[in-house]
């Protein structure tokens, strides 16, 4: 009796340790169940109403389109437009469910059967390094997206849950899918199911069908893995996946999973990245001065062309001389810029030459001192004398050192003749010729030095090339823009452009006068290399220091600007001349004015007075730098040292360094008469009948 005694004393005392355990375990849970009641109430208390977390987090959807409406590149955290519950096609709904929340509607924001399964496998991989696995519901991961981060700990998973909990007190099943779907990230930027779907497939998330609700709710798990623009097949092979569990969960039949046709899905192709972005660069931060709307996805419909975008881009690196760099802007006659070129790879360098870099234009500055005399009473048949000038000491020269004595203004422009630049320059005032530059649009500081009538101050291409499109549109101001409308993703309409015409700079029959002399420098001149077989009117801008080589002129109604050179200025031997801008915009504005009519201008061609020289000295020579007389002169007109020939394997200037040729030698030049100038033009003319 007394063993028996004995051994149920140490039952009784592990009996009364496990009532003590049961005790203290009930006591504990409780606790723990009434710590989690109080912390969802506070936490229900302190949640923001739906309105408050419908509002997108911090960054704007931007997607600009081509003039074409094609997507050219999309900016920003893209938020798309917000769908409700109704608007979200089932077919999104089922797969999602099916794919991250299969208990969605059973559990209350916490699956106790999906964090058993959690808790099981980080047991396992205790040590291991490997990632736990998800427990996480639809609600959770709403309450992660707005609320918490992406850390791994166990407070941050306490705190989830607590909200995930309070927020399904306060909202419904439907409004939290609302949230959950407006909101998750897809990848590449793309946060709720609009969002991806225009990235992806371009078309609204309302109009998503089986397969493609398949391939984005396949992206959450891993949107950078699964993404279709980086690895289409992979993210077939997930949205198999998909279809695979909506089948096991009854959102779908067998029949049609296997008719989903995965393959047979049309991916939105990726915009174009390289020499665009140079044109998006310059005409995004508009917007700030457009629009006020710093939230709402936005879509900017711009005037950039992409198929003479791609010409551009070919005519700038097929004529850039080696080492150097090159730049081209296009101008419709309103002032829409249809290309722009702002360096040879946007990818190496970003530096757009087409709207930030100043450099002297040379010779294509005498536009503004021309149409200053021609302001003042001047006409293309006005004589003028070409002999030595001294202004204040400053003695300009010929770039061939010669001077050709009596001559017209027609003809001193189409050989670009520094001397009588000079002289015109002092008939009207420097000053007057700063403020003709100013009138049309030049934006750089202008010196009123003598010197400046041969293009010594600095200017941008986009300026020049929109001085060139004011005199094409007859003397009416024309201002570069790049966004035609702004609306948002909803089609809200935020700004459209529209045209002004109302600033006259000159009289049209000045600007008539300027497209004269132009078109005679491209048909007899210094332009010639500039012919595309139709009326172009244009101007060389090369200084004999070579440091920089500008062609810019009109046709058609499209104005384009070329400048090539180094940036680090440096004198580059093949640009004297200005043949290789103008082989690019000639290679440019073929493909650019092709589909439209040949347009015919005001004034006819002239011919200059060719007989003060020998014929192929006045119409195959180098009048814009030539070495003939073995002078140069720089960009002051002031005579420098035969520049060093490059080496053998560059590519040679026309006629360069050469001997001026034994004129018994020479062949016999064409007749230059009202024909040639036909020929030269394209132009078609009846012959009359013979008497």
């Amino acid at each position: 009796m007394a063993r028996s005694g004995k051994s149920s004393e140490p039952r009784g005392k592990l009996k009364t340790w496990l009532v003590r355990g049961l005790k203290i375990g009930l006591v504990g849970g409780l606790s723990a169940l009434v710590a989690i009641v109080v912390a969802v109430v506070i936490a229900y208390q302190s949640l923001p109403d739906y309105e408050s977390l419908k509002s997108s987090p911090n960054g704007q959807m931007i997607r600009v389109h081509a003039a074409d409406g094609s997507v050219i590149v999309s900016l920003g955290p893209s938020f798309g437009r917000w769908l409700s519950y109704d608007q979200i096609p089932t077919v999104m709904v089922d797969a999602m469910v099916s794919t991250e929340d299969k208990r969605y509607y059973l559990h209350p924001g916490v699956d106790p059967i999906g964090m058993a399964r959690a808790a099981w496998v980080a047991l396992e991989r205790r040590g291991s390094g490997r990632r736990w696995q998800g427990a996480s519901t639809i609600t959770q991961q709403v309450t992660r997206n707005i609320f918490l981060n992406n850390s791994y700990s166990w407070g941050r998973k306490v705190r989830e849950m607590v909200l995930a909990l309070a927020l399904e007190r306060k909202f419904s099943k439907r409004q939290i899918l609302e949230l959950y779907l407006n909101k998750v990230y897809f990848g590449g930027g793309a946060y709720g199911i609009d969002a991806a779907s225009r990235k992806f497939f371009g078309h609204p998330a309302t109009s998503l069908d089986l397969p493609e609700a398949a391939i984005v709710a396949g992206l959450v798990k891993a949107p950078s893995s699964y993404s279709p623009t980086a690895d289409a097949d992979a993210a077939i092979g997930r949205a198999g996946v998909v279809l695979e569990l909506m089948e096991e969960n009854g959102k779908i039949s067998a029949a049609e999973r296997a008719s989903a046709g995965l393959q047979n899905v049309r991916m939105a192709p990726e915009p174009p990245q390289n020499s665009v972005r140079y044109f998006t660069d310059w005409a995004l931060p508009q917007l700030d001065t457009l629009i006020d709307e710093p939230n709402e996805p936005l879509e900017v419909y711009t005037t950039i062309d992409l198929n003479m975008q791609k010409a551009a881009t070919a005519a700038i690196q097929a004529n850039v001389p080696s080492g150097t760099q090159g730049a081209l802007v296009s101008l419709d006659r309103d002032g829409a810029v249809r290309a722009m070129v702002g360096g040879l790879d946007y990818v190496s360098s970003n530096y757009n030459r087409a709207t930030t870099a100043t450099r002297q234009p040379g010779s294509a500055w005498k536009i503004f001192v021309y149409m200053a005399a021609l302001e003042a009473g001047y006409t293309p048949d006005t004589g003028v004398t070409d002999s030595p000038v001294d202004i204040n000491g400053w003695k300009p020269r010929n770039s061939n050192g010669r001077f050709s004595g009596d001559i017209d203004i027609r003809t001193a422009f189409a050989y670009s003749v520094n001397t009588v630049a000079a002289k015109l320059g002092v008939e009207v005032g420097f000053p007057t010729v700063a403020d003709m530059a100013r009138r049309f649009g030049i934006t750089t500081p202008i010196n009123t030095h003598p010197s400046m009538v041969l293009g010594t101050s600095d200017v941008r291409l986009i300026d020049m090339t929109r001085a060139f499109a004011s005199i094409a549109r007859k003397g009416v101001a024309v201002t570069p823009y790049g966004i035609t409308r702004v609306t948002t993703a909803e089609g809200r309409l935020l700004y459209e452009h529209q045209d002004d015409t109302s600033r006259v700079l000159v009289a049209p029959w000045v600007a008539a006068g300027m497209t004269d002399l132009m078109q005679t420098a491209v048909s007899t001149g210094t332009g010639r290399a500039a012919q595309i077989g139709r009326p172009v009117a244009g101007k060389t801008g090369t200084t004999s220091s070579n440091k920089d080589g500008w062609f810019l002129g009109f046709s058609s109604g499209i104005t384009t600007g070329v400048w090539m050179g180094r940036d680090d200025a440096r004198a580059v031997g093949v640009l004297q001349g200005g043949r290789a801008p103008a082989h690019a915009f000639a290679d440019y504005m073929k493909v650019a004015v092709a589909k439209r009519p040949v347009e015919q201008f005001e004034t006819q061609v002239t011919l200059p007075e060719w007989q003060l020289e020998p014929d192929e000295e006045a119409y195959y020579g180098q009048p814009d730098g030539g070495t003939d007389s073995g002078m140069m002169v720089d960009e002051n007109g002031l005579p420098i040292e035969r520049a060093q020939q490059p080496p053998e394997d560059e590519e040679q200037p026309d006629d360069s360094g050469q001997a001026a040729p034994n004129p018994a030698d020479r062949p016999q030049p064409p007749r230059l008469d009202q024909q040639w100038i036909d020929n030269v033009l394209g132009r078609n003319r009846q012959q009359p009948a013979p008497h």
